[in-house]
C-alpha cells in the first residue's frame, strides 16, 4: 500500500527589498517551524558565498538554531559545498549537530562553491588551494570515512562517528548521479539548476546504483519549484514578479525584468514552456503538475522551493502544497534517509 508522497523545503534565505539579514533569517526560522507543523520531512538549507541578498553563508550555524526550534523535522544542509571545507570540519559539524539532535540531521553534500563567477575567487577568499574541486571524490571518500562506523584505531576522533548521519549527494550533472549511485549514497537532483538532464541524470543514478549500509536500494529526491494559490491567475500574478530570476536559473542568461505583477495568457503560456519544471496555480493545477513530475521522473520525494515576496501568500502555498501531497501516495522504499 502507498503511503503520502513525502515533501521537504529547499530555503535560500534571500533578502527582499528594504530587509537586513536578520529579517531574511528570521523569516527562514519562521519557514522552517511552520514546514515543521505541516508535516514536511527536511528543511534543507544552502550554501552560498559572496552572493548579494543572500544570508545562507553558514548552514551549520542556522541548522543548529532551526533543529533547536523545530520538533519533528529533519533539518540539513541542501548542501554543504565540499571544496570549499576540510572533510574533519564538516563532520565535526555535523556531527555535533547529530550529537544534539538524535535522528534529525542530513548532511548533502555538492561539488560547487555556491558563489558567483570563477571558482579561483571563491577558493582565494576561503583560503583553498585551486584545485579543490578536483579533490572532490577523495575529499568525499575521507569525510565518508570518518562519519563511519567507530573503529579501534578511530583517529581521528570526531563526535559523528556512530552516529546516523545520512550522507546526500546533490548534482545537476550526470557526473555527480552517477557517482552517488556507486556509492550507494541518496541522490538529490537539482531541476531548478539544469532540468534538461534531469531524466538522464536519473537514469545515470539507477543504472550504476549499488546497494550500500546506507541503502538496499536507489533513493532520489528531484527538486520542484512551486507557486500555488486559491486560483491560477493568483498563482501566475504571485509568478510575475519574480520570473526574470527563475528564467536566469533555468535559461542560465539575463533576462529584462517585466513590470510587477503583470501577467497575460501569452506570458503564462511562456512561463510554462521556458520553466518546464515550474508548478503554478491553484491545489489543482498544483496536484496534476506534482503528480505528471512523480509520474515522470519516479521520484522517491520532492524537495520544494518557493521564492514568493509577499509572505503571507508564501505561507500559503506550502500549505496548499502539503494538503496537496497528502493525498499522492509512493510505494514506501527501504533506505536509510530517515
Amino acid at each position: 500500500m502507498g503511503t503520502p508522497l513525502p515533501i521537504s523545503v529547499l530555503d535560500f534565505s534571500p533578502m527582499r527589498d528594504g530587509e537586513t539579514a536578520s529579517d531574511s533569517l528570521r523569516r527562514t526560522v519562521e519557514l522552517a517551524r511552520q514546514a515543521d507543523s505541516l508535516g514536511y520531512r527536511r528543511f534543507w538549507f544552502t550554501e552560498h558565498h559572496n552572493v548579494p541578498r543572500l544570508t545562507n553563508a553558514a548552514p551549520a550555524v542556522v541548522l543548529a538554531h532551526i533543529a533547536s526550534v523545530t520538533r519533528l523535522i529533519r533539518v540539513g544542509s541542501g548542501g554543504v559545498m565540499l571544496p570549499n571545507h576540510s572533510p574533519l570540519v564538516i563532520a565535526e559539524q555535523f556531527g555535533t549537530l547529530a550529537g544534539l539532535h538524535p535522528g534529525r540531521i542530513d548532511l548533502g553534500i555538492g561539488r560547487a562553491t555556491g558563489g558567483p563567477g570563477a571558482d579561483s575567487e571563491i577558493f582565494q577568499m576561503l583560503r583553498k588551494p585551486p584545485d579543490a574541486r578536483g579533490r572532490f571524490k577523495r575529499d568525499l571518500d575521507e569525510l565518508l570515512a570518518l562519519l563511519g562506523e567507530r573503529r579501534a584505531d578511530d583517529a581521528p576522533y570526531v563526535p559523528a562517528r556512530g552516529l546516523d548521519v545520512p550522507v546526500w549527494l546533490l548534482g545537476s550533472s550526470t557526473s555527480s548521479a552517477a557517482l552517488a549511485g556507486k556509492l550507494g549514497l541518496p541522490f538529490s537532483y537539482a531541476s531548478h539548476i539544469a532540468p534538461e538532464d534531469l531524466q538522464v541524470a536519473l537514469r545515470a543514478y539507477r543504472t550504476n546504483f549499488r546497494a550500500s549500509r546506507t541503502l538496499e536500494r536507489d533513493y532520489a529526491m528531484v527538486s520542484a519549484f512551486i507557486i500555488a494559490a486559491e486560483t491560477d491567475a493568483q498563482a501566475q500574478d504571485l509568478l510575475a514578479s519574480i520570473r526574470p530570476i527563475l528564467l536566469q536559473w533555468f535559461r542560465k542568461t539575463s533576462v529584462p525584468r517585466p513590470p510587477d505583477n503583470v501577467t497575460t495568457p501569452a506570458a503564462a503560456a511562456t512561463a510554462e514552456q521556458d520553466l518546464p519544471y515550474a508548478i503554478v496555480g491553484s491545489p489543482e493545477t498544483v496536484r496534476s503538475g506534482i503528480e505528471a513530475v512523480v509520474r515522470k521522473t519516479q521520484a522517491d520525494e520532492l524537495i520544494v522551493i518557493t521564492l514568493i515576496r509577499d509572505p503571507v501568500a508564501a505561507s500559503r502555498s506550502y500549505e496548499i502544497v502539503a494538503n496537496v501531497c497528502g493525498n499522492i501516495t509512493r510505494e514506501p522504499a527501504t533506505s536509510a534517509t530517515g
